[in-house]
Protein backbone atom coordinates (compact mmCIF):
# COMPACT_ATOMS: atom_id res chain seq x y z
CA UNK A 1 0.00 0.00 0.00
CA UNK A 2 0.81 4.08 -0.98
CA UNK A 3 2.40 5.46 2.54
CA UNK A 4 1.36 9.25 2.43
CA UNK A 5 2.17 11.97 5.32
CA UNK A 6 0.27 14.51 6.60
CA UNK A 7 0.67 17.78 8.71
CA UNK A 8 -1.56 18.85 11.12
CA UNK A 9 -0.85 22.60 13.03
CA UNK A 10 -1.99 23.47 16.34
CA UNK A 11 -0.61 26.64 18.54
CA UNK A 12 -0.58 26.83 21.92
CA UNK A 13 0.50 29.74 23.91
CA UNK A 14 3.64 28.78 26.67
CA UNK A 15 5.81 31.09 29.24
CA UNK A 16 9.33 29.85 29.65
CA UNK A 17 13.10 31.05 31.52
CA UNK A 18 16.24 30.30 30.18
CA UNK A 19 18.15 29.81 33.58
CA UNK A 20 20.80 27.48 35.33
CA UNK A 21 20.71 27.93 38.55
CA UNK A 22 24.28 26.48 39.28
CA UNK A 23 25.22 30.03 37.27
CA UNK A 24 25.28 33.25 38.78
CA UNK A 25 22.32 35.53 37.41
CA UNK A 26 25.72 37.36 35.71
CA UNK A 27 26.48 34.21 33.71
CA UNK A 28 22.82 33.43 32.52
CA UNK A 29 22.27 36.78 31.73
CA UNK A 30 25.47 36.64 29.57
CA UNK A 31 24.68 32.88 27.93
CA UNK A 32 20.76 33.62 28.03
CA UNK A 33 20.21 37.14 27.28
CA UNK A 34 16.90 38.78 27.55
CA UNK A 35 15.42 34.85 27.74
CA UNK A 36 17.05 35.05 31.53
CA UNK A 37 14.22 37.03 32.70
CA UNK A 38 13.48 36.23 36.36
CA UNK A 39 9.95 36.81 35.51
CA UNK A 40 10.47 34.27 32.16
CA UNK A 41 8.75 35.50 28.82
CA UNK A 42 6.13 33.77 26.67
CA UNK A 43 5.47 32.96 22.85
CA UNK A 44 2.34 31.78 20.59
CA UNK A 45 3.84 28.28 19.33
CA UNK A 46 2.72 26.79 16.09
CA UNK A 47 3.32 23.12 16.18
CA UNK A 48 3.53 21.30 12.50
CA UNK A 49 3.22 17.40 13.29
CA UNK A 50 3.59 15.21 10.11
CA UNK A 51 2.80 11.76 10.24
CA UNK A 52 2.80 8.92 8.22
CA UNK A 53 0.78 6.12 7.29
CA UNK A 54 -0.14 3.68 4.58
CA UNK A 55 -3.58 4.18 3.09
CA UNK A 56 -6.08 2.27 4.05
CA UNK A 57 -7.83 0.65 0.89
CA UNK A 58 -11.78 0.54 2.72
CA UNK A 59 -11.58 4.30 4.51
CA UNK A 60 -8.84 6.12 1.71
CA UNK A 61 -7.43 7.24 5.20
CA UNK A 62 -3.86 6.73 5.90
CA UNK A 63 -3.69 8.53 9.36
CA UNK A 64 -7.09 8.40 11.66
CA UNK A 65 -7.24 12.06 11.96
CA UNK A 66 -9.61 12.32 14.97
CA UNK A 67 -7.32 10.19 16.72
CA UNK A 68 -3.63 12.38 15.73
CA UNK A 69 -5.87 15.56 17.00
CA UNK A 70 -6.75 13.61 20.40
CA UNK A 71 -3.59 12.60 20.79
CA UNK A 72 -2.18 16.53 20.31
CA UNK A 73 -4.38 17.90 22.46
CA UNK A 74 -3.45 15.41 25.20
CA UNK A 75 0.08 15.56 24.94
CA UNK A 76 0.12 19.25 24.02
CA UNK A 77 -2.62 21.39 24.50
CA UNK A 78 -3.27 20.38 27.67
CA UNK A 79 -0.25 20.08 29.56
CA UNK A 80 1.29 23.17 27.89
CA UNK A 81 -1.06 26.00 26.78
CA UNK A 82 -1.07 28.85 28.89
CA UNK A 83 1.13 27.12 31.19
CA UNK A 84 4.92 28.09 32.52
CA UNK A 85 6.64 25.56 31.33
CA UNK A 86 9.36 25.70 34.17
CA UNK A 87 6.72 25.00 36.93
CA UNK A 88 4.33 23.07 35.02
CA UNK A 89 6.59 20.41 33.17
CA UNK A 90 8.85 18.53 35.67
CA UNK A 91 11.22 17.64 33.10
CA UNK A 92 11.60 21.57 32.91
CA UNK A 93 11.67 22.64 36.37
CA UNK A 94 14.72 23.83 37.93
CA UNK A 95 17.88 21.88 37.56
CA UNK A 96 16.05 20.33 34.94
CA UNK A 97 16.54 20.78 31.26
CA UNK A 98 16.24 24.36 29.78
CA UNK A 99 13.27 24.85 27.97
CA UNK A 100 14.53 25.76 24.60
CA UNK A 101 12.31 25.00 21.42
CA UNK A 102 14.83 21.99 21.03
CA UNK A 103 14.16 20.66 24.31
CA UNK A 104 10.44 21.36 24.03
CA UNK A 105 10.08 19.32 20.72
CA UNK A 106 12.23 16.24 22.18
CA UNK A 107 9.79 16.37 25.17
CA UNK A 108 6.77 16.17 22.46
CA UNK A 109 8.37 13.99 20.34
CA UNK A 110 8.78 11.72 23.65
CA UNK A 111 4.68 12.25 24.78
CA UNK A 112 3.51 11.51 20.96
CA UNK A 113 5.23 9.15 18.65
CA UNK A 114 4.57 6.13 21.03
CA UNK A 115 0.89 6.81 20.65
CA UNK A 116 0.29 7.16 16.82
CA UNK A 117 0.17 3.17 16.25
CA UNK A 118 0.30 2.03 13.56
CA UNK A 119 0.78 5.13 11.92
CA UNK A 120 4.12 6.94 12.70
CA UNK A 121 5.71 10.50 13.61
CA UNK A 122 8.05 11.62 10.90
CA UNK A 123 8.91 15.28 11.80
CA UNK A 124 7.54 18.15 14.38
CA UNK A 125 8.48 21.84 13.59
CA UNK A 126 8.03 24.03 16.25
CA UNK A 127 7.97 27.81 15.15
CA UNK A 128 8.93 30.15 18.20
CA UNK A 129 7.70 33.24 16.03
CA UNK A 130 7.43 34.02 12.59
CA UNK A 131 11.35 34.28 12.17
CA UNK A 132 12.16 31.15 13.84
CA UNK A 133 11.29 27.31 13.95
CA UNK A 134 13.57 23.91 14.94
CA UNK A 135 12.47 20.72 13.19
CA UNK A 136 12.90 17.25 14.78
CA UNK A 137 12.87 14.11 13.09
CA UNK A 138 14.03 11.40 15.71
CA UNK A 139 16.71 9.58 16.61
Amino acid sequence: MPVMQLTRKLRFSAAHRYHRPEWSEERNREVFGPCANPHGHGHDYLLEATVAGEVDPVTGFSVDLGALDRILHEEVTIPLDHQHLNHTVPEFAPGGRIPTTENILLLIWRRVAPRLAPARLVRLRLHENPDFYVDYTGD
